[in-house]
């Protein structure tokens, strides 16, 4: 495996690691209020974005980290849109 690959792969998994807290406190308390609404629009929206770049570029550690983490904030925008 690359070093460019290995390093891509960590950083995507520290970076799906860093949401689990936040999607778990959100889906437990279903409380979102101190949370952006238009920061998760656009943090979705980006996530969104770069899983499409890796599927271009043909990326294994773009497509798996960014989807995963477009899945999380997704689930926390779709939280914060139905709770306020």
């Amino acid at each position: 495996m690359e070093m460019a690959t290995i390093v891509g792969s960590i950083a995507g998994i520290i970076n799906i690691i860093a949401f689990v807290p936040q999607v778990l406190k959100s889906w437990k308390t279903k409380q979102t209020g101190d949370l952006s609404l238009d920061m998760y629009i656009l943090l979705t929206t980006g996530n969104f974005m770069w899983t499409l770049y890796g599927f271009v570029i043909r990326s294994w550690p773009l497509i798996a980290a960014n989807g995963v983490i477009f899945l999380l904030s997704a689930s926390i925008l779709g939280i914060k849109i139905k709770n306020g």
